[in-house]
């Protein structure tokens, strides 16, 4: 009798040696996105006669394509295995990582990001249906929590060990770093892994679809950098702007003529997932604005060194990697998600008040800086892993995996205007303006709080009376 306990118990023992192998992965490709924030000033000083505007693309081509391509390659995996695509994603982007190090201009640095945005999409869906696919379902709740908090311990020492690579070995070496992780986890999951496909799955997502989205985010994304150096009313500002709507415009009506699209619309007749996905699209702009921005706040006009900015940045990141486990249990209670959601957007408002009202320009770490960030902090870690659970909360459990696949596109797309946002408001900072122009960044965390919170009240996820005695 001793054996069917002795099969689970190594079964059990496999699964969790999937989730550790996809884990190295997703934990190499989210610190990737947190270091480059602080490498970024590494990576301008590099080419000095490129502007900030174009440079920025470093950081916007790879989630303009990630976002596009998400939820095709959700498709793709289930349709040719998911072991297959997890590998090739980890191939790629460990080469892509290797050209980005080696890159000799800015164009060939972006050129190998997008490609590392192709391998980074590749992991992410794979790596997740991997792990579902391993568990057992009574295991399955903890084990994605667990890949899951791999991006927000990514997130948390992201800004410090980035800092720390970029001021001994240089920003080459941020990318570098991913060569031995995905050679381990390459050789590691040959061995693991075990193949795994959606035996139903005849179709994936409608690719003129994903074509589209990438044209329609990328114009308007371009449009919205380039504004900075252009001006709003230049004819080519007003030409990609126009060219984004029209192919979003063709991309909303896409999903009604083909059986597989890229992104149903359809979801966004869910109340509860059209509000939480409007609070994800701005939270995700608020995020990417301040973090990215610190960065270039605490080094031009705080003089910070790049390794003492990440350090200093580090705490928000940290207490969020706390307060998010904590937050996730709360939000199961009867008081539903926007307990959590509201407050958490007032806090982001209040500590980006603090900096508006109190930081000037000599450095003062304990009594201005270390405040607001606890407060920043406390802010992102009552809503970054509140808002996809309640996005998703009322949806049928077919609708499941494309609602969750679609939330994170909005998490992409929210990425790429807030890196665009700071580029419009400190991308020609000068000594005499600096700190006017981030006065105006820290009004970012302020107005988007704000919306946050309005948006979330909106959020009804508490359960109902019927429910409570159950």
């Amino acid at each position: 009798m001793a054996t069917p306990s002795l099969d689970r118990s190594t079964s059990l023992l496999d699964a969790w040696k999937v989730l550790g192998v996809t884990s190295l992965a997703i934990f190499a490709a989210s610190l990737d996105s947190t270091v480059l924030f602080v490498a970024f000033p590494s990576i301008r000083a590099t080419f000095p006669t490129v502007s900030v505007a174009q440079l920025s693309w470093v950081l916007n081509a790879y989630t303009i394509v990630f976002a596009a391509f998400l939820v095709f390659a959700g498709g793709l995996a289930d349709f040719i295995g998911r072991r297959k695509t997890f590998l090739i994603g980890v191939t790629i982007f460990t080469l892509a990582s290797v050209l980005c190090g080696l890159a000799s201009s800015p164009a060939l640095l972006i050129s190998a990001r997008v490609l590392q945005a192709i391998g980074g999409v590749l992991i992410t869906p794979a790596s997740l249906a991997l792990v579902l696919s391993a568990f057992p379902h009574s295991k399955r709740a903890t084990a994605v929590s667990l890949w899951g908090a791999v991006g927000a311990i990514a997130a948390a020492v992201g800004p410090s060990l980035g800092a720390a690579i970029v001021q001994t070995a240089g920003w080459r070496w941020a990318f570098f770093l991913n060569l031995p992780v995905g050679i381990v986890t390459i050789g590691l999951g040959r061995q693991i892994l075990s193949e795994s496909r959606q035996t139903d799955s005849r179709k994936i997502s409608d690719l003129f679809g994903v074509l589209l989205s990438i044209v329609a985010i990328g114009l308007i994304a371009f449009a919205t950098v380039q504004s900075s150096e252009w001006g709003w009313n230049n004819r080519l500002t007003l030409l990609s702007l126009a060219g984004g709507e029209l192919r979003w415009d063709c991309f909303s009506i896409a999903p009604v003529r083909v059986e597989a699209p890229a992104i149903d619309l359809k979801l966004f007749q869910n109340a509860n997932y059209r509000f939480a996905n409007l609070a994800t699209f701005v939270f995700y702009i608020v995020f990417t604005a301040i973090f990215f921005g610190f960065v270039l706040f605490l080094t031009q006009v705080w003089g910070y060194s790049t390794l003492n900015a990440g350090l200093a940045i580090t705490p928000g990141p940290l207490l969020v990697a706390v307060i998010a486990p904590f937050a996730g249990r709360i939000a199961v209670c009867d008081g539903g998600h926007r307990v959590l959601l509201v407050p958490g957007g007032i806090l982001l408002a209040i500590g980006g008040f603090y900096l508006l009202t109190q930081a000037g320009t000599t450095p003062a770490f304990r009594t201005i800086w270390l405040p607001s960030t606890i407060l920043i902090g406390m802010g992102v870690g009552l809503t970054l892993p509140i808002l996809s659970s309640a996005a998703v909360h009322d949806l049928p459990p077919t609708q499941f995996a494309i609602g969750s696949a679609v939330n994170q596109v909005i998490r992409q797309l929210g990425s790429v205007f807030g890196v665009a946002l700071v580029v419009v408001l400190v991308g020609k900072t000068s000594s005499q303006t600096a700190l006017v122009v981030f006065d105006r960044l820290f009004l970012v965390p302020i107005v988007g709080g704000l919306l946050i919170s309005a948006l979330s009240f909106n959020i009804q996820t508490q359960r109902s009376n019927s429910m409570r005695g159950k």
